[in-house]
């Protein structure tokens, strides 16, 4: 079953090919043009590859005889002499000769005098309006006199821009009006068919504003001036006395019905949303029909037209596949196009056969193409109308489907009313106890988050506790030694005292013997020594608990317990404060530059704005360490200065890796780290640009990867001015 569906597909694809990339199709169809009366007349071609011949020049030539009245000789540049050789045994001598093809640029007919020349006869071809024609129609059509028992030779010279189709006919005059009305009939039943469904999807679209119907009604326009142009009809009735349309029109019209049909085909099958690859190639077809216009344009036909038939032929193939694939894909709209496709197809293959010769040449197959398209637009027509019947019913269903839940709401409603009276005093306690929960679930989130910038301020504290710890334990170790040695010169100190103390129980005359001992001891201990001794040592636990004060001042100035509170504070001493607690942790080839020009005192929460400095100088002395090759002049440099608006500019640059413009547009993102897992919370720059923007102030960043970073902070002085 698969296998005969893909030889189906390639005989259709073979069909496509050839009707609409074939340039030349000449077989035998019958010998000779008969009618009624026992007229005959027999054909020969001669083909005039200079197109300058004229008819004395020809009338000696080799012609090839005809062996088919209608035959086809596709794009040429070259003009045809056709011979016509009639016979007449009838007594009528009046007769029509005509070609049933409207797109003949040239056509004229010539007869041989008495002295054996040829004569002009007739004219006719779109290069001649049809206003000056002796038949007002777009055919070419020329008298005939053939008076009875005898033969007449004519020459008939052809030219056109256009595919080259000749359908020959010779008959009586009633005869071939007949055969042209019957092209008018048939074309004013597919004109009417064109105009019905234009009207007719042109409304649906002013009422529904569907896309599809825009696109439809595009198509059914460019279509149908397509079709008047091929058969002829535009050049006799839309613009029969301009030479310059009638050039233009069937090339561009072409043209415009093949972007009609693509812009049509991408929004019917949505093929956008199936490829996009398909979707760009469709524009690239129609941008090809663009090409065809402009050349067309420029006055070069045969080359538009060449284009033009093998874009169609692509054009053909690929809607013809897109039809296939989207439909097998379950889309209902494909079905309905590839349906009408196929009649429009079944009217091209039945012409070509005509062409060929496999089929006689009627009514039927000469207009079978007219046939096609109006099956087709009709069929495309319902397929939109069942799209629209299709959303019609669903949102029949949809709303039918609303009414039921709402009634069924309702009667809910109404049972659950009562359910409710009974309850209500339970639901309002319950509510409460929900409320109450809520409002404590709303405060643990509150002291979650103030945790959490105090966790990431602690962590920040936690990486400075051992240096911390050292630099309390070196003074305290300091002042710890100096006890010992203190003690015993206190206690030396104590027993020479001892023994002035004991003088005032001792008798006058054993003072002096007393005053010598302690004389004695004093040589012995050496109370000189012993008094600078305890000097220095004094000395030495005072700068002990100096700078143990100088650290625990420090520290309290970085964790200020008054965050909550605007100060006026001067953040030099915040910088300072930062540096003292940071000491241990910063390398000593590192310099720390200081250059405070700015006045200083702003307001502020310093507590906040402190760890700011914190999180700052901690992430620069971090960059630095990260450096594979430290050098001695590492640096980190702060900068302060007033600058415009009443604010300070505080400047943090460091010598560290630097950093990249992704980790730029990142840094200021929770939990964004470039560290080690473990290393970091991810939350300290996330906290740095939160407390600025609470100071209504900003903060910038410039680095390049090995250049250092420098941060940028700038703050009011006075945040009432904000």
């Amino acid at each position: 079953m698969r296998n005969r569906k893909q030889i189906t597909l390639r005989l259709i694809y073979l069909f496509v090919a050839l009707v609409l990339g074939g340039n030349s199709i000449v077989k035998a169809q019958a010998p000779v043009i008969t009618n009624e009366a026992g007229l005959t007349c027999r054909l020969s071609v001669l083909e005039d590859k200079t197109a300058q011949l004229d008819a004395d020049a020809v009338k000696n030539a080799a012609f090839t005889p005809l062996q088919s009245n209608a035959v086809n000789y596709g794009l040429s540049n070259s003009a045809y002499w056709i011979k016509i050789d009639v016979t007449n045994p009838s007594p009528q001598k009046e007769f029509l000769f005509g070609i049933r093809n409207g797109t003949i640029t040239e056509a004229t007919l010539y007869v041989k005098d008495s002295t054996g020349h040829y004569r002009q006869t007739g004219a006719g071809g779109s290069t001649i309006p049809v206003s000056l024609k002796i038949f007002r129609t777009q055919y070419p059509v020329f008298d005939m006199y053939v008076p009875q028992g005898n033969s007449v030779t004519y020459l008939l010279r052809i030219k056109s821009d256009d595919v080259l189709d000749l359908p020959f006919q010779l008959n009586t005059e009633s005869k071939i009006h007949d055969s042209i009305s019957a092209d008018l009939y048939i074309f004013g039943i597919y004109l009417g068919i064109i105009l019905i469904m234009f009207l007719y999807n042109l409304f649906i679209y002013l009422s529904v504003k569907d896309s599809n119907y825009l696109y439809y009604v595009l198509y059914i326009l460019t279509i149908g001036i397509t079709q008047a142009s091929l058969k002829g009809f535009s050049t006799r009735f839309f613009w029969p006395d301009s030479p310059w349309l009638i050039s233009q029109a069937h090339n561009v019209s072409i043209a415009l019905s093949g972007i009609g049909s693509l812009l049509f085909v991408l929004q019917f099958l949505h093929v956008k949303r199936f490829s996009k690859r398909v979707f760009y190639f469709f524009l690239l077809l129609m941008a090809v029909y663009v090409a065809g216009i402009v050349i067309n344009l420029s006055g070069n036909y045969m080359l538009s037209q060449q284009i033009l038939q093998q874009n169609a032929t692509v054009v053909a193939l690929s809607i013809m596949s897109c039809g296939i694939w989207i439909m097998r894909k379950g889309v209902r709209e494909a079905v309905y196009f590839n349906i009408s496709w196929f009649f429009f197809l079944a009217g091209v293959i039945i012409y070509i056969l005509k062409d060929a010769g496999i089929l006689p040449f009627n009514d039927f197959t000469s207009n079978s193409i007219l046939i096609g398209s109006g099956l087709e637009v009709s069929l495309l027509s319902f397929a939109l109308a069942d799209k629209i019947n299709t959303y019609k019913k669903e949102k029949e269903e949809s709303q039918a489907m609303s009414l039921r839940i709402s009634q069924l709401n309702e009667q809910l409603v109404r049972e659950q009313n009562v359910v409710l009276e009974r309850k209500v005093t339970e639901r309002t306690e319950a509510l409460q106890q929900a409320n109450a929960q809520l409002s404590e679930t709303l405060q643990d989130l509150k002291e979650a988050q103030m945790q959490l910038v105090e966790a990431e301020k602690m962590a920040s504290l936690g990486q400075l506790t051992a240096g911390i710890a050292h630099e309390i334990n070196n003074p305290i170790n300091f002042v710890k030694s100096n006890i010992k040695p203190l003690r015993l010169d206190i206690r030396d100190l104590f027993e020479v005292i001892g023994e002035y103390d004991a003088l005032h129980s001792k008798d006058i005359n054993d003072i002096p013997a007393a005053l010598k001992k302690i004389d004695a001891l004093k040589t012995e201990i050496d109370m000189g020594l012993v008094s600078a001794e305890i000097t220095n040592l004094i000395k030495g636990i005072e700068d002990g608990a100096e700078r143990t004060a100088e650290i625990v001042r420090g520290l309290r100035t970085f964790s200020r317990l008054d965050e909550s509170e605007l100060k006026l504070v001067n953040v030099h001493d915040g910088i300072e404060s930062t540096l003292v607690l940071l000491r241990n942790n910063i390398p000593h080839q590192v310099s720390i530059i200081k250059k405070f020009e700015a006045e200083g005192n702003i307001e502020c929460y310093p507590g906040k704005l402190n760890q700011v400095f914190m999180n700052i100088l901690n992430n620069s002395v971090q960059a630095i360490n990260a450096k594979k090759d430290s050098m001695e002049n590492e640096f980190i440099s702060i900068l302060t200065r007033d600058i415009a608006d009443n604010c300070i500019e505080i400047s943090i640059k460091d010598s560290g890796i630097g950093m990249t413009e992704e980790v730029k547009q990142k840094i200021f993102e929770p939990f964004f780290t470039t560290k080690e897992v473990g290393e970091g919370t991810g939350l300290g720059m996330a906290i740095v640009f939160k407390i600025i923007g609470s100071h209504h102030g900003k903060i910038n960043i410039v680095s390049e990867p090995g250049k250092g970073a420098e941060f940028i902070i700038t703050l009011p002085y006075l945040q009432s001015i904000i």
